[in-house]
């Protein structure tokens, strides 16, 4: 067994994971959809396109595993975290108040991130920054509690927000969407790569669109806090960052392993041993029809689902860096996690800047080389470039930006 690693160190397969999650993220700009809807009959592009398309409502898709590993992989950061301010001699009133303040950060970027274009602050809580603000302190508290106590915690959460959704009326079966903001062709994505439910039938009723105790807690909030939509069209709920707390606690208990075994052979094995069963258990809830997976209000099968899926990555990228002791080729994703917050948000800041500097400089067309078709796809490839150039001149300088 390796040597456990001494707090300071950085875990090359987070940082590579957590890599590849970012440039999932980053290259939205590629603009895949568009290229799929260019060239209808490329079962390339098709496929591309789905899997950086975010599902209407019940499956998977790539994409929607990005929120996810995000939220895992604070959790696999907070045991590191509390070791390196321990050695520093930090107390934990100290190290308390920093994760009260990080918390209110992360969820006020998330708010400022939602508010780019609108005419006013747009108090929503859905951003993925938000959402992992929302449960960071009670995540931080659990760092220092037993593991049985974080395997206690994740069950209270999945069960009790199980039984919220459950005992909530389902709506009635000639109920009118169009009331709660749910357009009447909503739904029903299908596709040879993947099925998209549209609007659950029987006992998974109970999880439906913008007809659940999550979407009713929105609507009490919307009054209070002013926000450009009463409807959200996407059918995301404040109250998810319960179950993301799950998602959050399942990557604690993954970084409490990998910091007390080391990254090798062993702790692979043990993350596919605990990913298989959760994958599985999420897999069988929903086919089961007792709660659906359901990303955009985080269901607890969804947290199973997704929490099982971010282990098996964890442990793909444990194995081709740390255990295999080869690392080079995870160089690229490694620029890119060591400075994830500043990639989260210069993907969604400085993209127009970017582009119309280049239009400026060189010609409205530059981006048109191999013809208007691939202009969206030729100008996201550009993009990408750029924001890995900064990132990587961020890390060659040691530039690294935390909350």
């Amino acid at each position: 067994m390796s040597p456990t690693p001494p707090p300071l160190a950085r875990i090359t397969s987070v940082d590579a994971y957590r890599g590849f999650v970012m440039l999932l993220m980053m290259a939205e700009v590629l603009h895949l959809g568009r290229m799929a809807k260019t060239f209808p009959h490329s079962p390339v592009w098709q496929f591309l396109s789905w899997h950086q398309s975010h599902v209407e409502w019940r499956g998977c898709s790539l994409h929607d595993l990005i929120q996810p590993s995000f939220s895992f992989l604070v959790g696999v950061a907070l045991p590191f975290s509390i070791a390196s301010r321990v050695a520093k001699g930090q107390s934990f009133t100290r190290m308390t108040l920093h994760a009260v303040l990080r918390a209110v950060l992360l969820i006020l970027l998330g708010v400022f991130l939602r508010s780019m274009g609108k005419k006013q602050t747009n108090w929503t809580f859905e951003d993925t920054l938000s959402q992992i603000g929302l449960g960071y302190v009670f995540l931080f508290l659990l760092g220092f509690a037993k593991p049985v106590w974080r395997w206690v915690a994740l069950s209270v959460i999945l069960v009790g927000y199980w039984l919220l959704f459950a005992a909530w009326p389902a709506p009635a079966p000639d109920f009118d969407y169009t009331t709660v903001g749910v357009k009447g062709d909503w739904g029903g994505l299908s596709s040879s790569w993947g099925t998209d439910m549209k609007h659950p039938t029987g006992f998974a009723a109970h999880w439906d669109k913008n007809t659940n105790p999550a979407y009713a807690f929105e609507q009490w909030l919307y009054p209070h806090l002013p926000r450009t939509n009463q409807h959200n069209g996407g059918g995301y709920a404040t109250l998810s960052f319960i179950p993301t707390l799950g998602t959050m606690i399942l990557g604690l208990i993954a970084g409490t392993w990998l910091k007390e075994m080391g990254a090798n052979w062993r702790i692979v094995g043990r993350f596919v041993l605990i990913g298989l069963p959760l994958l599985a258990a999420g897999y069988a809830l929903d086919h089961l029809g007792i709660c659906p997976n359901v990303k955009r209000i985080w269901t607890p099968s969804w947290v199973l689902f997704s929490g099982g899926w971010c282990f098996l990555l964890l442990a793909l990228f444990t194995a081709a860096t740390d255990a295999i002791g080869y690392t080079g080729w995870s160089y690229p994703l490694r620029v890119i996690g060591a400075n994830s917050i500043v990639a989260y948000c210069g993907s969604h800041l400085i993209e127009d800047f970017v582009l119309g500097s280049f239009r400026t400089h060189f010609g409205p067309t530059v981006f048109q080389m191999f013809g208007t078709e691939y202009e969206p796809f030729v100008s996201g490839v550009v993009l990408l470039l750029v924001y890995w150039l900064i990132l990587w001149w961020m890390y060659r300088n040691r530039i690294f930006v935390r909350i």
